[in-house]
């Protein structure tokens, strides 16, 4: 157990220079009166100084993410298995962070872990940082004595998770930003551009084509009343998001649609049964009972679909019903993933189905996700080029005409 003088928090401070101008800022030391020793060989003159709590810091440093979290438990099990205690070892990890909310977590934990909390228990004080299944697995780490090999499963399963994400987003994101933009570049075509060559055509006194007339009108429009048009976008953005985080139902439809989308569906369907047949592998493989583990699977989904199709096989397996015959129920996993479970559950090798299961959904997501890649450049450049193309043409229409006139 660490000292507690070789316990360091982090100080808040306030105080005046040399210049006597106003300075503030935060500091980490063991003791108050260090703070104040070190500012003023800062040539620092402190005013106020008081200690600022961990969860504090969490709440108003900069968002932990999933990366963080990942390399953190990769540090932990390699230098454990290394031989460093795990004190020591989260000490260093602290000393190479830069970003001041993960930070204060590792202080926080491991301040808690020097005192004799379990590691798990330490966790579980951080919710939304540390998932369920997270904490489970360290948990059975440590009652089994295996921490750093429950730690580097965890990494690697998070990992493995995160790279099944950038692969969705690298689908979803691509094409709905290089749309956006063009939109964009058309919106301020005709607002901007569009009106200084009406006022050429009007000197023509002649009748202008029909598209050109078209675009010309679209144009008035567009200058009359474009913030409505993008404020009523927004807001519609806005009250999507809104209402998939308040209200369950919304969000269920919401998936629903999604998942029945064309092309894109068969995406999100094959990634959340990635996701789930990896979680409940490496739950299950960890020791976690399999309702826990099947609670864990389906919040891994992101997809309430599925989401509430996976909380019911665990309500379902929980009274004696078998895993493969639960998840046919509802119709919602492919044939192959129930017979891999079937067999899984007959040979006693359920997590090995399971992570072959996995290992194949993550393989069908890269390939679909390279595919739809290479189709949908090409297939974004035409209609950008379709769409601001038309405007060029619309725009130089009538001055062809009066050229073929001449």
């Amino acid at each position: 157990m660490a000292k507690k003088g070789n316990k360091t928090a982090i100080y808040v401070w306030q105080g005046t220079d040399s210049r006597n101008r106003k300075v503030k800022g935060e500091m980490e030391s063991e003791d108050i009166n260090l703070v104040r020793a070190k500012l003023r060989e800062q040539g620092i003159q402190p005013k106020k100084v008081h200690k600022k709590s961990a969860l504090a810091q969490i709440k108003l440093g900069q968002g932990i993410t999933a990366r963080d979290i990942t390399l953190f438990a990769r540090q932990l099990a390699t230098m454990m298995k290394a031989g460093v205690p795990i004190v020591q070892a989260m000490s260093i990890s602290i000393e190479g962070q830069t970003k001041s909310s993960m930070r204060a977590l590792l202080v926080d934990l491991r301040d808690q872990v020097a005192a004799g909390t379990p590691v798990a228990q330490a966790l579980r004080r951080h919710p939304k940082i540390f998932d369920p299944l997270f904490c489970s697995l360290v948990d059975a780490g440590e009652q089994s004595g295996s921490l750093e090999t429950m730690l580097e499963r965890v990494a690697s399963y998070k990992e493995r998770m995160e790279s099944l994400k950038n692969k969705i987003k690298k689908a979803l994101y691509y094409p709905g930003f290089v749309m956006v933009l063009g939109l964009g570049v058309a919106a301020l075509l005709l607002i901007k551009v569009v009106p200084q060559f009406e006022n050429m055509f009007a000197s023509f006194g002649a009748e202008l084509p029909a598209f050109t007339q078209l675009v010309i009108n679209l144009s008035r429009f567009m200058q009359a009343w474009w913030y409505l048009v993008f404020g009523g976008l927004g807001l519609a953005f806005y009250l999507i998001l809104f209402f998939r985080k308040r209200s369950p139902k919304f969000e269920y439809r919401f998936s629903q649609m999604t998942l029945k989308a064309p092309i894109f569906g068969t995406l999100l369907h094959q990634s959340a049964v990635a996701r789930f047949s990896r979680t409940l592998a490496t739950a299950f493989a960890a020791g976690v009972p399999l309702v826990d583990a099947l609670e864990a699977a389906s919040a891994s989904t992101n997809n309430s679909v599925y989401q509430r199709h996976l909380l019911k096989v665990a309500d379902d397996v929980a009274t004696g019903q078998q895993l493969n015959f639960a998840l046919k129920n509802g119709g919602l996993f492919p044939t192959m993933v129930n017979q891999m479970v079937a067999i899984g559950e007959e040979s006693g090798a359920l997590d090995t189905m399971l992570t072959k299961v996995a290992d194949f959904y993550e393989e069908e997501v890269n390939t679909l996700v390279e595919s739809l890649t290479s189709l949908l450049e090409p297939l974004v450049i035409v209609v950008l080029g379709l769409l601001v193309g038309g405007l060029v043409i619309a725009i130089y229409l009538p001055i062809f005409e009066m050229g073929s006139i001449f």
